[in-house]
């Protein structure tokens, strides 16, 4: 499937899209199709069962459904026939969306600012998990985000691609949506490949510990060579973690001498990232010296420090 994660993107809403299949063997919706279902956000996962002959025999659809006191969010219908499936789809949707929206109003939040849900991560034996996830929740209440929910897990070792195991990723990815998140916070620092691959996966913007602390900074900064300090790091801490694009993306040259596939977007970020980095460190030198000659005076003329 192409990628449309920003495809009719909202809070409680599906894609506008259906995803129907046949299973030629009149096996039901394996698990695969409903995990789709589920991360792609579709209005249904459809399976057109085939009989001995190859005629349609019956419908196995399945749709999704606000979480459950068990924590199930996939409704499973019953198979019918073709010629009884009979409703108004788009009215059926709206219903549901509509149910998705009350439920995210619904949700105890921290906060009010922006929806986050927070991941923890507890890597083998580590005795400060738990204070490490409630410093992180007390960052993020600074920061003034709102802490939807905390997906929690336990391994011996990070995953080199996602931190967390795929199948948690997945889980994240669903009650992200569920909740109405808007961002994902890890207590954890991300690798320039992990914070890649994750963001390939999650819709919401994702954002590690060292990104948050350094947040919090910015929003603190007063004088101009505080603000200079901070968007120093911040663009330092960037540059490596910048995600590529495709070459549809590209900034292509035409003419005599100018053809070829020009710069791609990543490059054009990289660069404008060291640029900026540059004037930054070029401002805080000037920064510096101003400062230098300010301390200067005042000692030549015996002012009390």
């Amino acid at each position: 499937l192409p990628d449309f994660k920003r495809v009719r993107a909202g809070a409680g809403r599906f894609r506008g899209l259906r995803c129907i299949h046949t299973h030629l063997g009149g096996e039901r919706l394996t698990q695969d199709d409903l995990t789709d279902l589920a991360l792609l956000r579709l209005d249904a996962m459809v399976a057109v069962l085939v009989d001995d002959h190859g005629l349609p025999d019956r419908i196995d659809y399945a749709s999704l459904q606000p979480p459950d006191d068990s924590g199930e969010t996939v409704t499973r219908h019953d198979p019918v026939a073709p010629s009884r499936l009979d409703f108004d789809f788009l009215e059926w949707i709206e219903e549901l969306e509509a149910r998705f929206g009350e439920a995210q109003k619904g949700i105890a939040v921290e906060g009010k600012g922006e929806r986050a849900v927070l991941v923890c991560v507890q890597l083998g034996n580590d005795a400060f998990a738990d204070e490490r996830c409630d410093e992180m929740r007390e960052l993020a209440r600074t920061a003034g985000l709102q802490i939807v929910d905390v997906v929690r897990q336990r391994r011996p070792r990070p995953d080199p691609r996602y931190l967390v195991g795929p199948g948690k990723l997945k889980d994240l990815v669903t009650r992200a949506w569920q909740r109405g998140a808007t961002l994902v916070l890890f207590d954890r620092d991300l690798t320039p490949g992990q914070l890649r691959a994750i963001t390939d996966t999650v819709e919401a913007r994702i954002v590690d510990r060292t990104q948050l602390i350094l947040d919090i900074f910015a929003q603190n900064a007063r004088t101009k060579e505080a603000k200079l300090q901070v968007e120093l790091a911040q663009q330092k801490y960037r540059l490596p973690r910048l995600a590529g694009q495709s070459e549809g993306m590209s900034r292509l040259q035409g003419g005599i001498g100018g053809r070829g596939p020009g710069e791609t977007k990543l490059e054009t970020d990289r660069r404008r990232v060291r640029d900026r980095i540059t004037h930054l460190e070029r401002s805080l030198k000037e920064v510096t010296r101003q400062r230098e000659t300010r301390r200067a005076r005042r000692k030549s003329e015996g002012l009390p420090v």
